[in-house]
């Protein structure tokens, strides 16, 4: 049984490791959404950065990636930023690999 038992605790913990690993990806991601976003609105240095760090705590508010384009949105509309809902959510979809090259780079 305990080959069984080291087996079974060894696929908890490559389940536990991809799911923050994923986790890692997805704030990685909405990080360079928020600075792709704040670059749009003028942005730069400490505020882009205080912008970007606000979209990834966006993305705490519900599952999945909703959250992170509506505040996107919201503050595209706000600053007047003329972006397509299919360009945001284009660019989130461009990001994620390029985030996940970036998180496995760094392991």
């Amino acid at each position: 049984m305990s080959t069984f038992d080291d087996r079974e605790r060894a696929e908890e913990a490559r389940y536990a490791l991809d799911q923050e690993t994923q986790f890692k990806v997805m704030a990685r991601r909405n990080k360079l959404l928020g600075i792709w976003a704040a670059d749009l609105m003028g942005l730069s240095g400490a505020d882009a950065e205080a912008y970007a760090k606000s979209v990834v705590l966006a993305d705490l508010e519900e599952a999945g990636d909703e959250d992170v384009f509506r505040k996107v949105r919201k503050d595209f509309d706000e600053a007047g930023i003329d972006r397509t809902d299919a360009r945001i959510r284009e660019q989130m979809a461009q990001l994620l690999p390029i985030a996940r090259e970036q998180i496995l780079k760094d392991k």
